[in-house]
């Protein structure tokens, strides 16, 4: 490898905790390049100190060219609304599906963070859709050209979530010779997921920046978070309870209600618990961005897998079926509360946030948390610092404040840990192990301590035992 194309990265997020991904790749003395600009999310913090409550961009941006983003969860495009606000007017090239998916999500946050004024919306929704460059997966991009070095990039599948990407670089310097790779790997599916079709494998590269999530443990097999979640449903059925699930409202939700529909299909006419049958379960998702989503998910069934399509093909819904309910309005959202609250009807409720922070899901946990007929379910991970750890930690017989006020956990808490959308340990040493040219370096990010050094111990292993040499960083 030439002098001339050696790279540096530097980490704007994500590099001592798992939100607020920003990565930097310096193309030359005046050009760099950024993936991802996540907002930070429970106590996560940046290298400068910016945190959730601080969202604005504290990194000089003059020389970024581009951002390319992997995929639409806010922890990884939650602050572009700072970065246009601090002078970026460069492109944002996306996978096709998360151009169609973007807007909506930037849009909510524009809302939350910025104003509702529709003008103000309009205005910022044009300046993004100007950016924006869908590119397909699997062709390779030019992004700079300048003073004798060039770069390109190449999407590949991440399986994460409907157009998530993994990021593969390819950096030429002014002799021409050999490329430096660099990928950044975003966050990597879980293969198990339901709608995605599954990570790519890719060829190689010098150097790796690496989710770590899940890079200590080990996800459940699918068919026992399966058979975890029935059991669920059918306790709440037998104590006339509410399961409360906690999710994102891209990724983690269309992949509940795809798994509830086919339950609910698999046992058609059957009786769940004391009398009440699985067609007379309502599954409501109470979240308008969730719902919008969902919409979405439905508008691009060409990226689905060969399964999604062929229940499709059946004649199933499996995001549009007669069980599901979708409450928009904040009025309906609390006569919902009251009416699961306060009678003993059964259901199933898929309310964001993911983590508690906010959103509708709060409304029900003070409604419901005092009364030992609702259960909790989590499908996917909690960040330190977040009310979603707190009852995840605390338990069934803890307090959880909300609002300034505690609360008495009565309600049963359960984690089920095969429905994240994150690779696991084997997924990730397989991404690495896989290639047929094992990266020289590995930078990990997007991970807790334990995590992280659970998967660099795993990793060290491996290239002791093929006789290969690798930096591996837990803290970049």
């Amino acid at each position: 490898m030439n002098d001339s194309n050696k790279s540096v990265i530097k980490h704007h997020g994500a590099a001592t905790g798992v939100t607020g991904s920003c990565h930097e790749l310096t193309l030359d003395d005046n050009a760099g390049l950024l993936i991802d600009c996540g907002l930070f999310q429970g106590g996560d913090r940046g290298a400068d100190g910016a945190d959730a409550g601080r969202p604005e961009i504290e990194f000089d941006i003059r020389h970024i060219r581009a951002l390319v983003v992997t995929h639409v969860h806010l922890d990884h495009v939650g602050r572009i609304p700072w970065l246009l606000a601090a002078g970026f007017d460069g492109p944002i090239y996306c996978s096709e599906p998360s151009a169609e998916l973007l807007p909506i999500m930037l849009e909510d946050a524009f809302k939350l963070a910025v104003s509702r004024q529709p003008e103000a919306i309009n205005w910022y929704l044009r300046r993004v859709q100007r950016l924006l460059r869908p590119l397909p997966f699997g062709q390779w991009h030019s992004v700079y050209q300048g003073a004798g070095k060039e770069a390109a990039i190449r999407l590949r599948r991440a399986g994460h979530l409907l157009g998530s990407a993994y990021v593969e670089c390819a950096l030429t310097g002014e002799a021409r010779g050999q490329d430096t790779r660099v990928i950044f790997s975003g966050d990597l599916g879980n293969r198990a997921s339901p709608i995605l079709r599954p990570p790519e494998q890719p060829d190689g590269c010098d150097i790796l920046v690496l989710e770590s999530t899940y890079g200590d443990r080990e996800h459940d097999d699918p068919g026992a978070r399966r058979h975890r979640l029935r059991t669920l449903i059918e306790r709440a059925l037998v104590d006339r309870g509410t399961v409360l699930i906690p999710a994102f409202s891209i990724g983690r939700t269309q992949e509940l209600l795809y798994e509830l529909e086919d339950l609910i299909y698999e046992n058609q006419g059957k009786e769940a618990a004391g009398g009440l049958h699985w067609n007379d379960l309502p599954v409501i998702l109470d979240s308008p961005l969730a719902s919008r989503f969902t919409r979405a998910y439905r508008g691009l069934r060409e990226h689905w897998d060969e399964q999604a399509l062929e229940r499709v093909g059946q004649g199933r819904g499996p995001l549009a079926f007669e069980q599901l309910f979708t409450v928009d309005d904040h009025e309906t959202h609390q006569r919902m509360v009251a009416h699961l609250a306060g009678t003993g009807r059964p259901a199933v409720v898929v309310a964001a946030s993911g983590m508690c922070a906010g959103g509708r899901i709060v409304n029900y946990l003070k409604a419901m948390l005092g009364d030992p007929r609702h259960n909790v379910l989590f499908v996917g991970y909690q960040a330190a610092g977040t009310p979603g750890r707190e009852l995840q930690t605390q338990g069934q017989g803890g307090q959880l404040e909300l609002d300034g006020e505690i609360h008495e956990i009565k309600a049963g808490v359960d984690t089920i840990g095969g429905y994240s959308a994150h690779a696991d340990r084997h997924g990730l040493l397989r991404f690495v192990t896989g290639m047929t040219r094992w990266p020289r370096e590995i930078r990990l990010v997007h991970g807790d301590d334990q995590a992280k050094r659970g998967l660099a111990e795993s990793l060290r292993q491996r290239y002791q035992d093929s006789g290969q040499k690798c930096k591996i960083n837990t803290s970049p």
